[in-house]
């Protein structure tokens, strides 16, 4: 009986130690896209997480533990927080991350919550690990809450246009089609939220897209919106559309 019980034990240990390993060997979607000054690598983990790997160094986006357990992945070089919204903003994950150089940079309403990092304003310039960064506006316009006020309201909530060699990547945060975005020149990868209602509808991505002349457009932070909307309607258009595993 006794011998029963251990062998029983065994098997359970055995089979939960197999699941854990699975789990520590999940693998992630990526990207591989050449620039002038050396490949970039992007990692998509899923709904608005990212990490671009360049140069040998790890660039996290919206790290929250709900999409991966972040203490198996590389320690960041640096961390770009979009907005407080906690699918976005996980201390727990910026924890596990962080190592004594990490550069992190969020906006005002993130700093108050994480207490430490760079606070950048929507329009400000700076320099992650040598990569340059544009701060843009994020905000909603017509995706409103019931008592009227926005889901994501103007000058709280940043986007993110980074440069990597030649290549200029946008990673927009949760916004809408806004003003602000006529000024941004030159995008080669851009990331447009589409899970509605809290974002943008997947015709606006589109209007976006074709305005910047995207040469590749990944949608992402989909909810329940259809990113194959956005891939249909740009069929046949210079804009490569890659649908990638970001619900």
């Amino acid at each position: 009986m006794k011998n029963t019980l251990k062998f029983k034990v065994l098997v359970i240990t055995i089979l939960i130690g197999s699941t854990m390993a699975l789990e520590a060997q999940k693998t992630f979607e990526t990207d591989t896209i050449k620039s002038s000054s050396g490949n970039l690598e992007i990692t998509f983990v899923g709904h608005a997480s990212l990490v671009f790997k360049f140069q040998d160094k790890y660039f996290y986006i919206d790290p929250v533990m709900q999409m991966a357990d972040y203490s198996a992945f590389p320690k960041a070089d640096a961390i770009l927080v979009t907005h407080d919204h906690g699918d976005h903003l996980d201390p727990v994950a910026i924890e596990k991350l962080t190592k004594p150089e990490t550069q992190i940079f969020l906006s005002q309403l993130c700093f108050d919550n994480l207490k430490k990092g760079q606070i950048c304003t929507n329009g400000s310039f700076f320099f992650a690990c040598g990569v340059p960064v544009e701060t843009t506006a994020a905000y909603n316009i017509y995706g409103l809450r019931g008592n009227g006020m926005p889901f994501h309201a103007k000058n709280e909530g940043n986007g993110y246009v980074l440069t990597f060699g030649s290549l200029k990547v946008y990673v927009a945060g949760d916004t809408e089609l806004i003003p602000e975005m006529k000024k941004l020149k030159d995008i080669d990868i851009a990331f447009l939220p589409i899970g509605l209602p809290y974002t943008m509808q997947p015709s606006m991505a589109v209007e976006i897209a074709k305005m910047l002349k995207v040469k590749i457009l990944y949608p992402y932070h989909f909810n329940n919106s259809n990113p194959n909307e956005v891939f249909k309607s740009l069929t046949g258009s210079p804009i490569d559309v890659r649908i990638r595993s970001m619900k």
